[in-house]
C-alpha cells in the first residue's frame, strides 16, 4: 500500500490547539516560541542558515522538506546543500568552538521520487557554508546578517580537492573558496560557481 506524499501547507502561527471541537487558548506560535527560540543551538542555527540561503535564492515560499537528498533547489534547478557552524554555543563553554563542516558522501533519499541512492554520494551541485562569525555573547544575534559569513563551493571542486573526506575545516574552506560572499549576492555566486566548475562532477566513494 502506497499512501503517497503527505500534502503540506504553510502555517501562520495562529492555528489553535484543540481537543476535538474544543479550542484551547494555545496557538502554534506558542509551540514555535518554546521549541525554536534558541537560534544559537546547532540544530536551530543550521535550520536558520538554510532559511537565510533559501530567502537569498528566492525559494523560501514553500515548506521545508526535512529529509530530501539536498537542502534547497535554486530557481534554475541547481541543487544546494547548506552547512552551518559558529564560534559561540548556547551552553557554558570554556572556549570558542572550532569551525568545521560535515561534507561526507551519504546514501541519499530523494523525497520527490521516494528512492535512495545505491552508494554514498554528494547529491548537491554546490555547497553554501554559513559561518556565524560573531564572538561576543552579549551581542550575539543570528537574525543580524552582518554577523554571518557565507562561502560557496561547487561539489565538483570539493570532490577534486577533498575526495571522500568527511569534514572541512574553516581554514581549508577559506583556502578553497574565493572569500566570503555578501548575502545579497549568494544566488549569483552559486550560479557562477556551478557554471564555471571545470572538472566533471564525480559522485560516490572509492576515489
Amino acid at each position: 500500500m502506497n499512501l503517497g506524499r503527505l500534502p503540506l501547507e504553510r502555517k501562520t502561527g495562529e492555528e489553535p490547539f484543540r481537543d476535538g471541537e474544543r479550542e484551547f487558548d494555545l496557538r502554534l506560535v506558542d509551540y514555535w516560541r518554546w521549541s525554536a527560540s534558541d537560534l544559537v543551538s546547532n540544530a536551530q542555527r543550521g535550520t536558520l542558515a538554510e532559511f537565510l540561503v533559501a530567502h537569498a535564492l528566492g525559494v523560501d515560499g514553500g515548506v521545508r522538506t526535512e529529509w530530501d537528498a539536498v537542502d534547497l533547489r535554486t530557481r534554475s534547478g541547481a541543487k544546494i546543500e547548506v552547512k552551518a557552524s559558529g564560534y559561540v554555543q548556547s551552553w557554558d563553554q570554556p572556549k570558542y568552538s572550532s569551525i568545521s563542516f560535515g561534507i561526507a558522501p551519504k546514501q541519499a533519499w530523494d523525497a520527490g521520487s521516494n528512492t535512495s541512492s545505491d552508494t554514498p554520494v554528494r547529491s548537491a551541485d554546490a555547497y553554501v557554508f554559513a559561518v556565524h562569525a560573531h564572538r561576543e555573547q552579549e551581542s550575539i544575534n543570528p537574525l543580524d546578517l552582518s554577523q554571518w559569513e557565507f562561502h560557496v563551493l561547487s561539489t565538483a571542486r570539493i570532490q577534486q580537492e577533498c575526495g571522500d573526506q568527511k569534514t572541512l575545516s574553516l581554514g581549508a574552506l577559506e583556502r578553497l573558496s574565493s572569500g566570503s560572499v555578501p548575502f545579497e549576492d549568494l544566488e549569483k555566486a552559486i550560479e557562477s560557481e556551478v557554471g564555471q566548475s571545470s572538472c566533471p562532477k564525480i559522485q560516490g566513494s572509492g576515489m
